[in-house]
């Protein structure tokens, strides 16, 4: 019995070691376990295509305009002054009132010119006297000349008298012209035809010779002009057109383009450019016949300067700018986007012509560009998307050429 109990005294120590290494073993195995559980990364997910709309590129006329901002300058714009001193008798008019050239304007005092007219007359006859009478005496010394009964310093002295009785006469018919001209600026008419503006004098008014303001001031308002200024980098283009004899049509807008007040022809080019701004003036010419343009009004410029046909069209939100420099997104046959590098030409700011880097029929990106990149994935939202119509001749604008978005990400 003894030796049996101390074989098993002996193995006891032994069997609590191997529990304890046990149970440090199973501690270990459940720390590994919490650890690869709680720095377990996720399956990856696969990324979702993104959704965007599409359009055709397809092929058409794109006018090119100059969008610019003008002011209507009227071709005459008149102030009428008093030619001479006197008081205003009458006025003619009626403000605001259409006048054509040589209507009765105003009226100024004619009886002191009338006195003076007399007097002139006067003069003028007893002058002419005094030539009948000198040239008579010279007939007279002539005779006498002859038959040697007189000197012949006296017949010169006398053909002197006569050349100043002659002059003298001259004068006074010269002072006689004067004051019938005198009473004509007395009535004062319009110089050309327009509209007159608000009365400057009142009848009662004493006015002096080229007084200001002036008796009234007169606008020709059909035909009238637009002033405007053109870039120097469009300017060779518009020169060419215009040397080759086009007549290139002008449209005029209001000033927050919300309708169309008329239409014209460039007619004049500037022959100077101003060098603090880098633009060279042009006036184009409007009939006006309804009056809309108005002088001194700003107004919205279009400058067709030609038409480009055949083009490439795409919708003008499809055409980006980044680093790459102007660029679209192609929707590709696998279902990617892939970044095409374009030249784009004018716009109307709904379609913009493309000179270089696409083809009629190629798919653009037009909507959901902001989060794509070169070779990401994509879900076509309108598969049915139908080709941009042609723009409308006349509706370009220069202005409106590029949208600015993120340049792609590199892969």
């Amino acid at each position: 019995m003894n030796a049996i109990d101390n074989t098993a005294a002996q193995e006891r120590p032994r069997h609590g070691r191997a529990r304890w290494v046990l149970g440090a073993l199973a501690a270990a195995l459940i720390a590994l376990v919490l650890v690869h559980l709680i720095t377990r990364k996720p399956p990856a997910a696969s990324e979702a295509p993104q959704a965007v709309q599409v359009a055709r590129a397809v092929s058409g006329a794109m006018p090119e305009t100059l969008a610019e901002l003008g002011t209507v300058t009227p071709i005459a714009t008149v102030t009428v002054l008093p030619q001479l001193s006197g008081y205003l008798a009458a006025v003619g008019y009626h403000e605001g009132e259409e006048v054509t050239k040589g209507q009765f304007l105003a009226q100024i005092d004619p009886r002191p010119y009338q006195v003076d007219l007399l007097q002139a007359e006067a003069q003028l006859l007893k002058d002419q006297a005094v030539l009948r009478q000198a040239r008579s005496d010279l007939a007279r010394y002539e005779q006498l000349r002859a038959k040697q009964a007189i000197a012949e310093q006296t017949v010169v002295d006398q053909q002197f008298m006569v050349a100043q009785d002659e002059a003298q006469v001259r004068a006074d018919q010269a002072s006689v012209a004067q004051y019938r001209l005198d009473l004509v600026y007395c009535h004062i008419t319009a110089p050309v035809a327009g509209r007159v503006g608000l009365r400057l004098v009142d009848p009662g008014n004493y006015v002096t010779a080229s007084s200001s303001p002036g008796i009234v001031v007169i606008t020709t308002m059909k035909p009238t002009t637009v002033e405007f200024t053109v870039a120097q980098n469009d300017l060779a283009r518009v020169i060419e057109r215009f040397d080759s004899g086009a007549k290139l049509p002008v449209s005029a807008y209001s000033s927050d383009h919300s309708r169309q007040l008329a239409t014209g022809t460039l007619y004049a080019i500037g022959n100077q450019m101003a060098a603090s701004t880098g633009t060279v003036t042009l006036r184009a010419s409007f009939a006006n016949a309804d009056e809309a343009l108005f002088p001194n009004e700003f107004v919205n410029v279009r400058l067709l300067v030609d038409t480009l046909s055949p083009v490439v069209l795409i919708p003008t939100s499809a055409v980006l700018s980044g680093e790459p420099g102007d660029y679209v997104y192609l929707a590709t046959a696998g279902g990617t986007a892939s970044v095409r590098k374009i030249t784009p030409g004018p716009s109307d700011g709904k379609n913009t012509a493309v000179l270089s880097g696409l083809t009629v029929g190629d798919t653009v990106v037009i909507d959901g560009t902001d989060r794509l990149s070169d070779g990401a994935r994509i879900s076509i939202a309108n598969p049915s998307a139908t080709p941009a119509p042609p723009p409308a001749a006349g509706k370009a604008s220069s202005g409106e050429l590029e949208r600015s978005a993120s340049p792609p990400a590199a892969d």
